[in-house]
């Protein structure tokens, strides 16, 4: 299949690609660059040997995601493009419910004009926002607890609703949780642009001195060490997540968690990466970070039997994983 990749230059999109390619798919990607650059699209063609059509636009613009589809004969759509910072879109809701919910309503209407019928929608953990945990995809919607994740209710229902309009219009809703570590060729990763937003590139530049200490957000939540809890998945494992849902993907709209079924704390992934890769990473605790909920981790049981997916790599391969893209990458 051909399929366009939104943020396909990015940390989640790049490592989708590689395996796209590695599956035999062909691979297109719209990106405006605003968190990411082309050198990981050269980084995946230096690894698969294949070269990538990229198109530096911003999906929200209907004129130019009209133009791909008029050049291209595009069979699905695996859409990451989205500002993703909780704390950000705390700041600036306005940015993100414009962004975060046009470009998802874009790129649906431009698949349902063009038969392109295969749409994988990278969806997150916090639309269940304050439900028991682990999160089951049965589970009805608590209210988000941030902008951000209230954009990826509002996406899932309008892709829900396209749909049931349009018989022919598949859609996967990926649910997943904090996505960590690097390919294992070092050579592609998490490269955010700016002070990173994320916990482990944040680790990482610490650790080689791109930055000085680490902020841990809150050391007094009910969970058995006081810091956050989080299912943090191997990033090679959510991609090829996404592979298995847009080979298995079923009429209608079909919903899956993407994750261990395991928590892990924000302290316990500082002293596994410290111990795994042999280097100390001073931190300081800090206050707690708006919109953020104390623990959550998924029940990922329907993705194993209905697409025969499993996150199988450890947190330990994570930190390894992603401290030698560190060392490879950058000044």
């Amino acid at each position: 299949m051909m399929i366009l990749v939104s943020g396909g230059a990015g940390y989640i999109g790049s490592h989708t690609c590689l395996y796209l390619l590695e599956a035999g798919h062909s691979v297109i990607v719209a990106d405006n660059l605003s968190n990411s650059s082309t050198e990981m699209l050269e980084r995946v063609k230096e690894i698969t040997g294949s070269d990538i059509p990229f198109f530096n636009v911003d999906v929200t613009d209907k004129d130019a995601v009209e133009d791909i589809f008029n050049k291209n004969q595009i069979d699905g759509v695996i859409h990451f493009a989205g500002f993703k910072a909780v704390g950000e879109s705390v700041l600036k809701p306005l940015d993100y419910y414009y962004n975060n919910t046009v470009s998802t309503m874009v790129l649906a209407q431009a698949c349902i004009k063009h038969k392109a019928e295969r749409f994988v929608f990278s969806s997150s953990a916090t639309v269940y926002g304050e439900n028991k945990i682990p999160f089951s995809e049965d589970m009805k919607l608590m209210p988000a607890t941030n902008p951000y994740g209230q954009t990826k209710v509002i996406s899932e229902q309008i892709l829900t609703d396209a749909a049931k309009a349009n018989p022919d219009f598949s859609v996967a809703l990926l649910r997943y949780f904090n996505p960590v570590g690097a390919h294992e060729s070092g050579l592609i990763g998490e490269a955010p642009n700016g002070i990173p937003g994320n916990l482990m590139p944040y680790i990482t530049q610490v650790a080689k001195g791109r930055l000085p200490k680490l902020r841990v957000f809150g050391n007094d939540y009910n969970t058995p060490d006081g810091t956050g809890v989080r299912d943090y998945i191997h990033v090679c494992d959510l991609a090829l997540g996404h592979i298995a849902a847009l080979s298995s993907i079923k009429k209608g709209v079909n919903v899956y968690n993407l994750g261990t079924g395991r928590g892990t704390s924000v302290m316990q992934l500082i002293k596994t990466f410290e111990e795994v890769n042999n280097v100390r990473i001073p931190y300081e605790i800090v206050g707690r970070r708006p919109g953020d909920i104390a623990e959550f981790y998924a029940d990922a049981r329907k993705a194993e039997i209905e697409l025969k997916w499993t996150a199988k790599r450890s947190l330990a391969d994570m930190c390894r994983d992603a401290w030698r893209f560190e060392k490879n990458y950058g000044a």
